[in-house]
């Protein structure tokens, strides 16, 4: 009743939208990001799902964030539930996962990340960011210094530091919650 759509998030005018505002085509996007021209023109006429590690290739190519990219799919409203996904045979899930808890244009973004993560990713966000250790545990490196949260644990992180991480227990979820990319939370952080 009070559901937003009842459909998954098409990303494919994000996508394109955000490649036309860089003025790029598709054969630069696909020579960054090091996928095919024709799967390019697919996810971009939602003719093909990106899975999370394109996507966030996608991302990177057009100096954006896969969480924006999410969150551009869907026209914001003012109230939305995301229904958690209910799969009968856990098995035929694939991990790791991520997750988008908020839909649409916002100024917070909430993503739940299920699974292994690729430790190697670093990160580094304009505006602030809270990870939460729903289940699990994981090893944070931020700021030359490695962390390890377990479940019920918290880490803040302010717009601009460098981190990584990775979950250190199977069926780790952590859910992050961000200040998208578009709002100027950020102040001058001179040291």
């Amino acid at each position: 009743m009070g559901d937003h759509k009842e459909q998954s998030l098409r990303v494919g005018a994000a996508v394109r939208r955000r490649r036309r505002a860089l003025d790029l085509t598709l054969a630069v996007v696909a020579e960054r990001s090091g996928l095919s021209v024709p799967f390019l023109s697919q996810v971009e006429n939602d003719r093909a799902r990106p899975s999370r590690s394109s996507l966030e290739k996608v991302a990177d190519a057009l100096r954006t964030t896969a969480v924006e990219l999410l969150a551009a799919a869907d026209p914001a409203c003012s109230v939305d539930v995301v229904r958690a996904e209910v799969t009968e045979i856990p098995e035929l899930v694939p991990e790791p996962r991520v997750r988008s808890l908020v839909r649409g244009h916002h100024q917070l973004h909430a993503s739940e990340f299920t699974g292994d993560h690729d430790a190697g990713r670093e990160f580094q966000h304009r505006n602030d960011e809270l990870m939460y250790v729903a289940d699990g545990a994981v090893e944070i490196e931020a700021e030359g210094r490695a962390y390890r949260l377990a479940r019920g644990d918290t880490m803040y992180l302010t717009g601009g530091v460098r981190h990584r991480w990775r979950a250190t227990v199977p069926d780790t979820r952590v859910i992050v919650v961000a200040v998208a990319e578009h709002i100027e939370a950020v102040q001058d952080r001179t040291r």
